[in-house]
């Protein structure tokens, strides 16, 4: 009996052992809750689906696909997921850790926003591996098939982009040497984008050759030595002019892992006033931000101030773990009332300045469709003000949202004056791009008021022409002074320069000396780089092949008169000869804008 008794007892001590240990186990573990997000209307995936932890400070956001993935720690056996969505009821659901919850369907709410249907970043290429996409962001269905007649949205001022007048040809013999400051924005090719997915073509002023031509990621070799830039140069022939030859720069800014990324002190300027109506504006800015708020740590802080009328702070400063916090002040903004931008820039750098972090990562993000129509009201006063701030080491990052009165003149004014870099986001996907696949470039800056200068050789170049960059070019003598404001390049940034070049003869030496220079991150003085342009041998990478037919693209769209024989026909196949390897499809999606521009170009 006794041992009877104690083999009844062993088992006892063994389940109380292993609830102990169990317990234990789950609150040191972490694991996912999965599931896809969809509309119950329809069953159309949504894209950018807010799901947090009740209770916590952890949360995500669903994908392209709307599924999900949220890690958990609990000692609990269920835990609450509240979903969140611009336009839907909000819901909470309860699961257990390591669950898939399957199939999560969101109401419409009774004021549900206006559908409509838009083309989303990336459908060529999704075609092109598994089919057309089916999906919605924020109320707006995203459809792999383009559907037209829809008006674009008409509030206050018409579509604005300042005038360019093209370089044109310069005598090297005369002017040898070339100057610019760099310029990493890409909002003109994101622009286009929409523009022709929404079947016209885009007027000449929206087309900015150089930022067509950076939206892309080059091949060049990362910096080694104790300068964040690495330099390259290649030659080869010109494709619309058999005559010439093209000459690419490359510039690439050390990239930088996470983890060593400085703190950021991060204020989010946010435009509510009644021109951010509509899908494309509020609601879509609102999922981007969102997106933003998952690149955060604990070391990192972030402010929400607004302006509509007037500013005022909505959030204060908030650590970066706590992003359930930040996500219920973004879930809370709505759109009405004028537009007070200059006074919501005042409170915007007051704020950062206030919070200002040594050594850290200190920027103001601008989030509107630039139509300012009260208090500062104009582009010059504006730009001035930004000016007057941009020596007290806060950046400006400028995200351009909405069409039908987007003010893209004034955005890329602001952030070029502002030591900063503009983005226009035209669906979820482009926020993805610019605010977590290139989250380095976008917001870490590794090298200050960076400028090139080309010295040619007369005796082998007779004259050359600078493609794009119309609002960038220096005077020789800015080169060498550390007054002279210039472009700043992030973690990982690529910067392409074309110039076209009329060969003086047939010499086998130097076309000339390239010379960099830039400031470190809080400024100082500068730091000269140099290296010779060699003049061959001409055989030309895949990278110089793509920048030219996108360079090629840009003239056809604007009618350059410096486009000599270049052609849709032409221009598309040496796109597809020169496509590479293009792991995430950006290059199949340009390509496939070629396809749709030509086909509007013929009629």
């Amino acid at each position: 009996m006794k041992n009877h008794t104690a083999v009844k007892k062993l088992p006892v001590f063994l389940l109380s052992l292993f609830a102990l240990l169990f317990s234990g186990g789950l609150a040191a573990s972490t694991t996912p809750i999965t599931g896809t997000v969809v509309d119950d209307d329809d069953g159309l995936p949504l894209i950018g689906v807010a799901v947090h932890l009740v209770g916590s400070t952890i949360g995500t956001v669903s994908d392209i696909n709307g599924s999900f993935s949220l890690t958990v720690t609990s000692e609990k056996p269920t835990v609450q997921l509240k979903f969140s969505y611009t336009g839907f009821q909000s819901t909470t659901v309860k699961a257990k850790p390591g669950e898939d919850l399957g199939t999560i369907r969101l109401s419409s709410a009774a004021t549900n926003l206006e559908e409509v249907v838009v083309v989303g970043y990336g459908v060529q290429r999704r075609r092109d591996v598994s089919g057309s996409i089916q999906g919605k962001v924020a109320g707006v269905a995203l459809s792999g098939a383009y559907q037209s007649g829809h008006p674009p949205y008409e509030r206050g001022k018409p579509e604005q982009y300042n005038a360019i007048e093209e370089n044109g040809w310069i005598n090297a013999s005369e002017q040898s040497v070339s100057t610019l400051s760099t310029d990493v924005d890409r909002a003109s090719y994101a622009n286009v984008r929409r523009f022709i997915k929404e079947g016209s073509l885009p007027p000449a002023d929206a087309v900015r050759s150089e930022e067509m031509i950076n939206y892309f990621n080059y091949d060049d070799p990362a910096p080694t030595g104790q300068d964040p830039i690495a330099l390259t140069t290649e030659i080869g022939r010109c494709p619309w002019n058999a005559d010439n030859r093209l000459l690419r720069v490359g510039l690439r800014a050390r990239d930088l892992p996470r983890s060593e990324f400085p703190p950021a002190n991060l204020v989010f300027l946010i435009d509510v006033s009644g021109s951010m109506q509509g899908p494309d504006r509020l609601p879509l800015l609102k999922q981007s931000l969102m997106m933003l708020v998952d690149q955060l740590r604990p070391e990192d802080k972030l402010s929400i101030v607004v302006y509509a009328g007037a500013a005022g702070l909505v959030l204060p400063p908030t650590p970066g773990d706590r992003g359930s916090v930040i996500r219920e002040a973004l879930e809370q903004l709505s759109a009405g009332g004028s537009t007070a931008g200059g006074a919501g820039i005042q409170l915007a750098y007051q704020t950062a300045l206030e919070n200002f972090i040594p050594g850290g990562n200190n920027r103001v993000i601008l989030a509107t469709d630039g139509d300012f129509n009260v208090g500062t009201q104009d582009q010059n006063g504006l730009v001035k003000l930004i000016e007057s701030k941009r020596e007290s080491g806060v950046y400006l990052t400028v995200l351009g949202f909405g069409r039908g009165n987007y003010q893209g003149g004034t955005m890329q004014e602001l952030a070029d004056r502002g030591n900063g870099n503009h983005a226009y986001i035209d669906g979820v996907l482009e926020a993805k791009k610019t605010l977590i696949e290139e989250f380095g470039g976008t917001l870490v800056t590794v090298a200050k008021d960076v400028k090139v200068q080309l010295a040619f050789d007369p005796k082998q170049v007779a004259a050359y022409r600078l493609i794009g960059y119309e609002n960038r070019l220096l005077d020789e003598e800015d080169f060498d002074d550390d007054t002279k404001d210039a472009g700043e390049m992030g973690a990982g940034h690529r910067v392409t320069v074309l110039y076209e070049i009329v060969p003086a003869g047939r010499g086998t030496g130097d076309l000339g000396q390239l010379r960099v220079r830039y400031k470190a991150p809080e400024g100082g003085y500068s730091r000269k780089m140099t290296q010779p342009v060699s003049a061959g041998p001409e055989n030309p990478s895949n990278d110089l092949a793509w920048a030219a037919a996108v360079a090629e693209f840009a003239m056809l769209l604007r009618d350059s008169e410096y486009q000599g024989t270049a052609n849709y026909t032409d221009c598309i196949a040496r796109a597809r000869a020169a496509r590479g390897e293009d792991h995430k499809g950006y290059r199949a999606e340009m390509i496939g804008l070629m396809e749709q521009a030509s086909g509007m170009a013929k009629k």
